[in-house]
């Protein structure tokens, strides 16, 4: 890959293991005011049938929020045809987002691109060259304009606080997102910039570089995890009202993060294995409760490494609930994030997947909770003022 921008992401190796998981319960403080807010209690059956017997597809309750917690829609990603050497039209974002009732999506730039390339055997990306100073700096205040023109064209709203969050009848909206926190380049200060000009609300610390922040699942790790600045990248986000995603990053990064932080993390788009492989982006157990013991999230993806179809898919968030709690699993698509096919590729297929949810055994609250009401309780902690 040359500094242009590709639409791809790693996909995950399979995970052949169905040994069940235990849940144990973790300490989560702050969420004793209700687990499941922004659900409802009244809720249809777990079957998906109609009074009729027959299966209709799933929709969320009024009040219910639809969050999808990673996302790459509407071809946000800087990318140029290579024929024309131009910068590649947006597609379609608000349109599958109405038709599948998806309400908000994280809308992740991508900070590391320029540096980064597809894999010789197309299975991942890998960092390929040290980037100038400044070029990734440069790039992300690029990516973030293109953000914001995507956002204009096809009218979604931007959410900047916790009451963005309130319902889902205000049009189809995105939160701010970077991949990556590349960009910083070793500058705190940056992150002050983001959420000023550019409405930066959620940061993922590390991508496909081994950053100035730490450690990252596909490389062999070099800093012993979250570095002392990528420490101070935390504090700074919990401050300022920005949420800390930490996937990507390894074990030990997780581990330092949720000791550093006064907020819940997310974990935005993995899938859980019994045997993590040293480049895999799937996680453990442990890697799970870690994130889960701050009070966050961690998002459930669709990649077809981890996951044949939405049934499957389905199986994984049970799965994760199985260890963590249903209170702390989310949905992160990595929309147009994948080198190969996933199995969820666009939100008009939002109700197929909440019914396989409840085909799986989950109530409609709990498929509620699972689909938004989770990553919705831990963006209010976040965002809410420091005390």
């Amino acid at each position: 890959m040359t500094s242009n921008i590709q639409e791809a992401r790693l996909p995950v190796e399979a995970d052949a293991a169905t040994t069940a998981l235990q849940f144990r319960p973790r300490r989560r403080a702050f969420l004793a005011f209700g687990a499941a807010l922004g659900v409802v209690a009244c809720a249809p059956g777990r079957s998906g049938e109609s009074p009729e017997g027959g299966t209709v597809p799933w929709r969320a309750s009024p009040g219910a929020v639809t969050i999808d917690m990673h996302s790459h829609a509407g071809r946000v990603t800087l990318s140029r045809d290579p024929a024309t050497g131009l910068h590649r039209s947006f597609t379609s974002l608000r349109g599958p987002m109405v038709e599948g009732g998806m309400n908000v999506i994280c809308l992740a730039i991508v900070a590391d691109t320029a540096a980064t390339r597809v894999s010789a055997d197309r299975k991942r990306f890998e960092a390929w060259r040290k980037p100038e100073p400044g070029e990734l700096y440069r790039l992300s205040q690029l990516s973030f304009e293109r953000a914001k023109a995507l956002c204009a064209e096809q009218g979604l709203g931007v959410v900047t606080d916790a009451g963005g969050l309130r319902t889902a009848g205000d049009g189809p909206r995105v939160i701010i997102t970077a991949e990556g926190a590349d960009f910083l380049e070793g500058a705190v200060e940056r992150v002050d910039e983001a959420f000023e000009v550019h409405k930066l609300r959620q940061l993922q610390l590390t991508h496909y570089r081994v950053n100035e922040l730490g450690d990252i699942q596909t490389e062999a790790p070099a800093q012993g995890g979250l570095t002392d600045f990528g420490a101070d990248v935390v504090r700074r986000c919990n401050a300022l009202g920005i949420v800390v995603d930490v996937a990507h990053g390894t074990y030990d990064l997780v581990k330092r993060a949720a000791t550093v932080s006064t907020k819940p993390l997310v974990l935005s788009h993995t899938a859980l294995v019994s045997r993590p492989t040293s480049r895999g982006r799937s996680i453990s157990a442990d890697h799970a409760r870690a994130v889960a013991d701050t009070g966050g999230v961690i998002g459930i993806w669709p990649s077809a490494g981890s996951f044949h179809d939405l049934r499957e898919m389905a199986h994984g968030f049970k799965r994760m609930a199985d260890v963590v709690g249903v209170e702390h699993v989310g949905l992160g698509t990595d929309m147009l994030g994948f080198i190969s096919p996933p199995v969820f590729t666009n939100y008009a297929q939002l109700p197929l997947l909440g019914s396989a949810l409840l085909a799986e055994g989950f109530s409609q609250a709990e498929t509620e909770q699972v689909l938004g009401g989770n990553y919705r309780r831990v963006f209010d902690a976040s965002i809410a003022p420091r005390r």
